[in-house]
């Protein structure tokens, strides 16, 4: 039975997901934000999770190492098997008032099974869209219809659901999920990412000259991030312009060979990631396997006009016309036409960047916290949230 918490106790709250410290993605850091925000408001959160032999960076909170194996084909990621039973007595002997689940994948549904079993509520945060990716990977294709009725029976089973963006909810709806959706958008340090951050020295050091246009792409360098649409479309293009590519992975080696001009860093954060977005004049991201899209909200914090895909996550940040532009995220002319509208145009940059700052400035870190915790005390209290 779930635990029974008295007045005088802390919300205890624990936090199930396959990704956490091992890599630095979307996921791992978003929901690093989360469990520092609840720590520092007295909650009580133990995080299971696969780890790594060497954490990507310093984690926040207690993490109970899940077993796990580096994916096949993609080692960068780690599997965990289920959930031991070692784990399950350690999670029960925390006696925790929620489950709160991250990735619907086998410790996730077996946390889930562990909640219904003991009666302690269980939620969700949706924070990738799965399915998107399988049409990348010729040999899994077939399974797109399965995994979207695993997906309709996981989430439809947890109490609440809390989705980033309403463009997510809307095709969630469409493939016919449960609707216990709660909104639950991302925020963004508008200190760190901000146009006060370009540099001349920056772009000196990467040999871009101060008049010179650059064009910007921050991801994983793996083929769900459409690196397909991004290429071609940066191939097409007819006017003086420099790519600079922040980011890594398995496909980087097929970016650099179809953009051989194109400046590539590795992974950039802090300082060094906030330099690149405001240094920098366009931002482009044909991905549309996002759910939301911190790396867009960085770079509209950092005043960028935006020229991303259609799709999820996207449109619900990206104002067409206003802050941006969209295309279908398999249209590289598309794409092209817009970056060239752009380039052309450097009063319609200003204006769409300036755009972009000011609708980033509505997203906050503290309120967006501040809304999971509400949900969590409305949920325990039977109250609507």
């Amino acid at each position: 039975m779930a635990h029974e918490r008295l007045p005088s106790e802390p919300l205890r709250v624990a936090l199930v997901t396959s990704s956490y410290n091992f890599i630095q993605d979307g996921v791992a850091l978003t929901l690093n934000r989360l469990v520092a925000y609840l720590l520092s408001q007295g909650v009580a959160v133990k995080v299971f999770a696969p780890t790594a032999g060497k954490p990507a960076f310093a984690h926040a909170g207690e993490v109970i190492a899940v077993p796990s194996l580096p994916l096949p084909a993609r080692p960068e990621y780690r599997l965990a098997l289920g959930m031991a039973g070692f784990v399950k007595r350690q999670l029960l002997d925390f006696k925790p008032d929620i489950i709160h689940i991250a990735v619907p994948d086998l410790l996730g549904h077996a946390a889930l099974t562990l909640a219904h079993k003991h009666g302690i509520p269980a939620v969700a945060t949706y924070h990738t869209r799965y399915e998107t990716y399988l049409k990348h990977y010729w040999y899994l294709a077939p399974l797109e219809g399965l995994l979207k009725a695993i997906l309709r029976r996981f989430y439809g089973r947890c109490r609440e659901v809390y989705v980033p963006s309403q463009s997510t909810r809307e095709t969630l709806l469409a493939d016919g999920l449960t609707d216990n959706f709660k909104p639950w958008p991302r925020g963004v340090d508008t200190a760190r990412f901000s146009p006060t951050k370009r540099s001349a020295q920056w772009r000196s050091r990467h040999g871009i000259g101060e008049t010179e246009l650059v064009i910007l792409h921050v991801s994983r360098l793996v083929r769900e991030k459409r690196l397909d649409t991004l290429t071609a479309a940066l191939n097409r293009l007819d006017f003086a312009h420099r790519v600079v590519i922040v980011g890594d992975g398995p496909d980087r080696a097929f970016a650099e060979g179809e953009l051989p001009h194109a400046i590539f860093t590795g992974f950039l954060t802090g300082e060094e990631l906030a330099t690149a977005y405001a240094s920098s004049d366009i931002f482009v991201f044909p991905s549309d396997s996002e759910s939301f899209g911190n790396v867009t909200l960085e770079a509209m914090a950092s005043g960028l006009p935006c020229v991303c895909a259609d799709a999820t996550g996207s449109r619900s940040l990206v104002v067409a016309g206003e802050t941006g532009l969209l295309a279908d995220a398999s249209d590289a002319q598309g794409f092209a036409d817009n970056l060239s509208l752009l380039a052309n145009d450097a009063a319609t940059r200003q204006r769409m960047g300036q755009a972009a700052r000011a609708r980033a400035l509505t997203f906050s870190w503290d309120e967006t916290m501040a809304r999971m915790l509400g949900y969590y005390r409305a949920l325990l209290a039977g109250a609507p949230s």
